[in-house]
């Protein structure tokens, strides 16, 4: 193909735009986030509001401590804080309540999942064939009535061509040489 012929130069710039576009994103993203411990240390004993504002933190009813969500394990230990007093991400949710209802909701997807694919299961293997299958079944059977009727017409053609020219098939070929 010809340089600059029908398909054109490709535009080479979009790439570094992109590029530059996602580091531009990502370094306002970095400089608008708290340092992760100096801004959850610093909401002690303010408002459940102040400190979960910043999504690494951990508020702490039972003693109104804002602490450092502990990153490295799912929840955070009984000695951190119990679940009970717990508040991460909004403040009128407690770890043990958010535990429960994220326990029932899955465990009712799951079953409604699985009740469905049962259900649609059972209901394919018990499904009576269509009129469109019954139809076809029945017009198959009757073209192959017809096929067997065919043959045996034609064998009985067949049959009676071959008396009339003696080339009958005996039961006992050799039977003819035994009457001499």
């Amino acid at each position: 193909m010809v340089p600059g012929g029908a398909r054109g130069p490709t535009p080479r710039c979009g790439l570094p735009l992109a590029g530059g576009a996602l580091l531009l994103l990502l370094i306002t993203a970095g400089a608008a986030q708290e340092p992760p411990g100096a801004g959850c240390s610093q909401n002690t004993n303010r408002s459940c509001e102040e400190c979960l504002k910043n999504v690494s933190c951990l508020w702490c009813n039972a003693n109104n401590a804002c602490l450092d969500y502990p990153v490295r394990k799912i929840l955070p230990p009984g000695s951190l804080c119990k679940l009970s007093s717990a508040r991460w991400g909004v403040c009128w949710v407690n770890f043990e309540a958010l535990i429960i209802a994220m326990s029932v909701l899955g465990g009712t997807v799951l079953l409604g999942i699985t009740v469905c694919c049962c259900c649609c299961c059972r209901r394919k293997r018990s499904q009576k064939p269509d009129k469109g299958d019954e139809r076809a079944m029945r017009e198959q059977e009757e073209r192959r009535v017809r096929q067997e009727e065919r043959r045996a017409e034609m064998k009985s053609r067949h049959d009676e061509i071959r008396k009339k020219y003696g080339l009958f098939k005996e039961q006992n070929p050799y039977a003819k040489f035994d009457k001499w």
